[in-house]
């Protein structure tokens, strides 16, 4: 049998996870530089992490779990993706703006 969280141990996890989300959503809006807007997306992925394995273990089942191991393999991927597309961006304007790349051209 699995151990399951009370519903005052799930609220902290969603607070949590909430706040983490929000830090990340706020710090993507909020900055310019490609890097910073790339871990605050990581945040907000963990931020819904925490919310999936809270829900799973508040329910007794492996769901959360398991749905968060697909979120993080997608956020591994991500992160190749974008690293690769940030290094390749900056040699080519040598800055890390995200307005000096508003209007590409083609």
């Amino acid at each position: 049998m699995t151990p399951t969280l009370d519903q005052t141990g799930l609220i902290h996890f969603l607070a949590v996870g909430g706040i983490m989300f929000a830090i990340g959503m706020i710090g993507f809006v909020a900055r310019r530089n490609l890097i910073m807007m790339f871990l605050c997306t990581e945040l907000m992925f963990q931020g819904v992490v925490i919310n999936l394995v809270a829900f799973g273990a508040f329910h007794g089942n492996f769901a959360g779990q398991a749905f968060t191991i697909f979120v993080l393999v997608i956020a591994a991927a991500e992160a190749s993706l974008a690293l690769g597309l940030i290094v390749l961006l900056f040699r080519h304007k040598a800055t890390l703006d995200a307005d000096a790349w508003r209007e590409l051209k083609g």
